[in-house]
């Protein structure tokens, strides 16, 4: 009886169990020499992807069916910087969305004669290929005062769509710059107050330079999240992470509970130096969420880090907590050679 036991215990282990899908790994840097990434994976099975580019003077579009695709993907010159006036400096961290049948891309812009006044615009195409068809000016997206503004977001929950951007605050004694959240009743503008979510607060958020800036937002397990970027873009990069139950009132900053701790830094055991200004995505079968977001993968910057081309887009899964919260680890070596400084 023992030994038929063993037999049948025997047979058991070697029934035709379907074999676990392995967890997707990255072959990183995804894309060189682009910083601020963005991907949005769309209902016809392609990534699309935008970035801000080294030279800050166009925006470019790109899609493929797999994120490691997109480093050899046609890189499409959809608009132009001006040559005068608005429009015409700095042109930063563009995102792609596809809402109410249109995509808008997002983004920010200084002026020809000051880099610096920056602001944000929008673009607008009815095409259902992004990359053909029209890309129309909408104009700045107005805010409830003027001042140096960017990074701009956009989401919809419980059938209300919002935007969280990055802004200097109106009022003279709140220095650096902060994160907003405001309801939008069109998508080229907001209706309502702006409210603040986050101001740089910790020691981290604040090293060489006053900043929270580049929120994403994900929403999963009951609860809204959205990161952010803190501190100077060097090797002091690094992501926070606010936190509200997701049938909250977003529009409340008591809802909102920030990390005392980046959520995401510099690894140097991994060799990448200054991570942030993320987005998320999904595997294409959205069993998987990815953290898309840039770095270098040396410390050592010389002259302005601004000035420096190789915040490189790269990308690596995120793993849950039992509490439903993100876990992001560390960012992961790269796995594509070096390229030349």
């Amino acid at each position: 009886m023992k030994n038929l036991l063993r037999i049948v215990f025997a047979g058991a282990l070697c029934l035709p169990f379907a074999p676990l899908a392995a967890a997707p790994v990255f072959a990183n840097p995804l894309v060189q020499q682009r910083a601020d990434p963005q991907v949005v994976l769309h209902s016809d099975g392609y990534y699309y992807y935008t970035a801000t580019v080294p030279e800050y003077d166009r925006i470019e579009l790109r899609r493929a069916k797999s994120l490691d695709e997109l480093g050899k993907a046609e890189a499409k010159v959809i608009w132009r910087k001006h040559d005068k006036g608005i429009m015409g400096g700095n042109i930063w961290a563009p995102e792609i969305h596809h809402i109410d049948g249109k995509w808008y891309i997002y983004f920010s812009a200084g002026t020809a004669e000051n880099n610096w006044a920056i602001r944000l615009y929008v673009l607008e195409n009815g095409s259902v290929n992004p990359l053909e068809g029209t890309w129309t000016e909408r104009g700045q997206l107005k805010t409830a005062w003027e001042s140096f503004t960017l990074d701009a977001t956009t989401f919809a929950h419980k059938g209300q769509r919002y935007l969280v951007w990055t802004q200097r605050s109106a009022e003279p004694e709140i220095h650096g710059t902060n994160i907003y959240i405001a309801r939008m009743d069109t998508p080229t503008s907001i209706a309502g107050p702006q409210v603040m979510l986050s101001r740089p607060e910790y020691a981290w958020e604040k090293v060489k330079v006053m900043v929270n800036e580049a929120p994403a937002v994900l929403v999963k397990n009951g609860k809204v999240f959205i990161t952010f970027s803190a501190s100077a873009t060097d090797e002091n990069y690094a992501m926070g992470l606010l936190t509200a139950p997701a049938d909250a009132d977003l529009m409340s900053a008591a809802s909102w509970t920030k990390s005392a701790e980046p959520v995401f830094k510099t690894s140097e055991a991994n060799g990448q130096f200054g991570p942030g200004h993320n987005y998320f995505t999904t595997t294409p079968d959205g069993k998987h969420d990815i953290l898309i977001y840039h770095a270098r993968n040396y410390r050592e910057i010389k002259g302005d880090a601004l000035n420096d081309p190789n915040r490189h887009t790269r990308a690596q899964l995120i793993k849950w907590r039992k509490d439903g919260t993100p876990d992001f680890g560390e960012p992961v070596a790269d796995s594509m050679p070096k390229k030349a400084k």
